[in-house]
């Protein structure tokens, strides 16, 4: 879709995402799991920017649950950098 084609009374005013599967995808693709916390960082920075740009007024982003303080510690210590 290109700029022009974009109606702005349809961009919503709240958006929610759930970060999950992060270190699963990082798996899959042979890499540790940090590799997919890092690629997470990226995708939220280029989410923050793009919805900023569009107007969007808040962005809720889930991104660690209780479950996740049953992690090992060097990877808490990773998310949480």
């Amino acid at each position: 879709m290109n700029e022009l084609s974009l109606d702005r009374t349809k961009i919503p005013q709240h958006i929610a995402i759930i970060m999950d599967g992060n270190g699963r995808w990082a798996a899959e693709k042979g890499q540790p799991r940090r590799y997919g916390h890092q690629a997470g960082v990226d995708a939220v920075k280029k989410i923050a920017a793009e919805a900023t740009r569009l107007g969007v007024k808040y962005l809720t982003l889930y991104t660690f649950s209780t479950e996740n303080w049953n992690r090992p510690a060097d990877e808490i210590s990773a998310l949480m950098a």
